[in-house]
């Protein structure tokens, strides 16, 4: 779910988000046609978080594709006794699915649509390929065995166990017409929302969500090595957090960036990142964090005393 500047509700005591409430058309709309079949190539995270949603989206999940390894066809077979699907591997695939998507680590996905290849009836089928970083291209093999290819990937984190909400999530969208026409209707019925991509600009794009996730998490797990040296252990500061992580978001969500930012450095206290750069500098790693980030926020946000912020930061 995300967060929106329209009213908050409350997680964990911060108010943080909110949805409008929409009355369902389910029981007015009249009966679509069926939704095609789906094969997930890839059991991991990110397959079978899809997996999952698209199952309860009313799409059939036909067969999870593993490779051969034991923990990999281990992780098909609860994933496909989840959604009601077969478990099969890359070596023996069925594919008999109208759209195939695979859900591979990047490195793999040229190989692993090689792989597939190699099964006959591609003419007419949707593959879709779900990296940040790479092009459709990657399954260019598939395209040229009659397949219509896309790569679609949600701007969403995904981690073991965890099914995220995809409603309001933005999914970037490139690839063959027949293709992307296809992947528009997933996303819809996911309820998330299709923006359209260039190739060339797919690095860019992944690169954002990494400073919107993976490098966040980063960057806490930092400020836990700094309230060590406070005295606080690791897991009693990601508690004692977790309000203030909370009501930023909620902060840069309803009133941007500027009016998210607080701290010594909107204040122009140059005396304070003395301290800190001080301190700093016995916690290993940490100082290097620090100034990358603060000479960033001089760059981008406001504050006073800039000039002499600059020199205490060293840029």
């Amino acid at each position: 779910m995300l967060i929106s500047d329209g009213c908050l509700k409350s997680c964990g005591g911060i108010q943080i988000s909110n949805q409008k409430s929409e009355i369902s058309n389910s029981a007015i709309l009249p009966r679509m046609a069926a939704k095609p079949r789906i094969a997930m190539v890839g059991p991991g995270s990110l397959g079978s978080a899809l997996a999952v949603s698209l199952s309860n989206a009313g799409y059939r999940v036909s067969e999870v594709v593993s490779r051969e390894g034991r923990a990999s066809r281990q992780r098909a077979r609860r994933l496909a006794n989840r959604v009601g699907a077969r478990a099969t591997t890359t070596n023996r695939p069925a594919l008999t699915a109208q759209i195939v998507w695979l859900c591979v680590p990047d490195r793999e996905i040229a190989r692993c649509a090689r792989s597939l290849g190699e099964a006959s009836g591609w003419k007419g089928k949707v593959a879709l390929h779900s990296s940040g970083a790479l092009s459709s291209d990657e399954l260019s093999v598939l395209r040229r065995k009659g397949a219509a290819v896309a790569s679609l990937h949600p701007m969403m984190t995904f981690v073991q166990g965890v099914t995220p909400s995809l409603e309001g999530v933005p999914f970037a969208l490139e690839g063959d017409a027949l293709a992307v026409r296809t992947a528009r209707a997933i996303v819809r019925q996911l309820k998330g929302e299709v923006f359209p991509i260039q190739k060339k600009q797919k690095p860019a794009y992944h690169a954002w969500g990494a400073f919107a996730s993976p490098l966040l998490i980063s960057a806490l797990v930092t400020a836990e090595q700094v309230a060590g040296a406070a005295g606080i252990g690791r897991e009693s500061a990601r508690r004692m957090m977790l309000p203030i992580v909370l009501q930023t978001m909620a902060n840069y969500a309803c009133r941007g960036p500027e009016g998210a930012f607080s701290g010594p450095i909107v204040r122009g206290d140059a005396e304070t990142l003395r301290k800190h750069l001080k301190i700093l500098g016995r916690i290993r790693g940490t100082k290097e964090v620090y100034l990358a980030l603060a000479r960033s926020a001089l760059r981008h946000l406001p504050t006073r005393n800039r000039r002499l912020l600059q020199e205490v930061l060293g840029f």
